[in-house]
């Protein structure tokens, strides 16, 4: 009697547990408020920077998106960036930038490869892709450039070696080729792609991008759900120009990369819209994605019609960065939300509207 008596309250017990399971409530959302805001070291930089930099500041406040600004003053023709700068993006892990003017020649080196080396910031992230209501030449453009960013052409290992003779070295590694590869593959796998190619000139630089591609090789072989290939770079750029939606993620050393995100990005929309960042293992700083256009021109800065979308997309980037998903999408949508519509293009897209007009159709689309 007492076994039967038991069995049926066990029985009672699981039938309970099953209707609460069945039908149980989802008790949290992330949603507008949530999570500990994060404080952000922004750097308006220079030509257009400080225009669209203030764009994202009065997005962000729209929004009441849970990050501060720790603003500072840095500028291209600085011989490096000041050290509370670097403290400050040490100590809070993450950056938006506008763009920094590098000198040419004089041997004044470039801020944003002091940045890049000092933080660690391998890898470059370009996502170059067709936004709904721009026409563009070609359909169906969805890439991901990722670039190695410490050492190749940019490793800045360059001497006169007699007067009208320079040398300037090219630098691969295997950890560094390693690591790249392993981050483009992770991405491809993280974010449901299927392929993932790599950029080469192997054909004529057999040791330093026969490394690279080695390194790219010996990766694909622990993804077997992703495809994997090759491309010589200057076939890779004619695809890109005839056949774009062939590409996928792409993987390349560092000067490669910065040619072939630049011209996916013209393809894709222009370099106004396409979005960035720069990550490490610790530090991330996000800009605008494409570098060509970053600073823009004297003209642009003094109409204030800087194209802000690019910065805008990079700043959602930061937020998914920062785990606040539901703001970044927010933001995505409320920006694509403008571009579909049409009424606000500055000029690079083919309207006649003000960085600030572009800022205001955004905050209203945020509503």
């Amino acid at each position: 009697m007492a076994t039967r008596r038991s069995t049926n309250l066990l029985k009672h017990l699981i039938s309970t547990r099953h209707h609460l399971t069945h039908h149980r409530t989802v008790t949290y959302m992330p949603r507008p408020g949530d999570g500990t805001p994060r404080t952000v070291t922004l750097i308006p930089g220079d030509g257009i920077g400080p225009l669209v930099t203030g764009a994202v500041e009065q997005v962000m406040e729209a929004m009441h998106a849970p990050v501060l600004f720790e603003k500072f003053e840095v500028h291209g023709n600085m011989k490096a960036i000041p050290s509370e700068v670097m403290e400050s993006i040490k100590k809070n892990k993450v950056c938006l930038k506008g763009g920094l003017a590098t000198p040419m020649g004089g041997g004044v080196s470039s801020l944003n490869l002091q940045l890049r080396k000092e933080l660690d910031l391998y890898a470059s992230l370009v996502n170059c892709f067709n936004l709904e209501g721009l026409t563009t030449r070609h359909d169906n453009v969805d890439i991901v450039v990722i670039r190695e960013n410490t050492e190749g052409e940019y490793a800045g290992l360059e001497h006169e070696v007699v007067p009208g003779v320079v040398e300037s070295l090219k630098v691969i590694t295997k950890f560094c080729s390693e690591r790249i590869a392993k981050y483009a593959f992770e991405y491809a796998y993280l974010n449901n792609r299927k392929k993932v190619t790599a950029v080469h000139k192997a054909n004529i630089m057999k040791l330093a991008d026969g490394l690279f591609l080695e390194s790219c090789r010996e990766v694909a072989t622990k993804y077997p759900g992703i495809k994997y290939n090759e491309i010589i770079v200057d076939n890779c750029c004619m695809q890109l120009v005839s056949k774009p939606e062939q590409f996928d993620v792409m993987v390349t050393p560092n000067l490669y990369g910065n040619l072939v995100a630049n011209t996916a990005a013209g393809i894709a929309g222009g370099t106004g819209v396409m979005p960035g960042g720069n990550v490490g293992a610790d530090h991330a700083v996000f800009e605008q994605g494409a570098s060509a256009g970053n600073v823009g021109k004297e003209k642009v800065v003094q109409e204030k019609k800087a194209n802000p979308v690019a910065l805008l997309l990079s700043s959602a980037m930061m937020l998914r960065h920062l785990q606040f998903p539901v703001f970044a999408e927010r933001l995505e949508s409320a920006v694509k939300r403008v571009i579909l519509e049409g009424k606000y293009r500055t000029k690079d897209l083919g309207g006649t509207s003000t960085t600030q007009e572009v800022v205001d159709a955004v905050i209203d689309a945020l509503q």
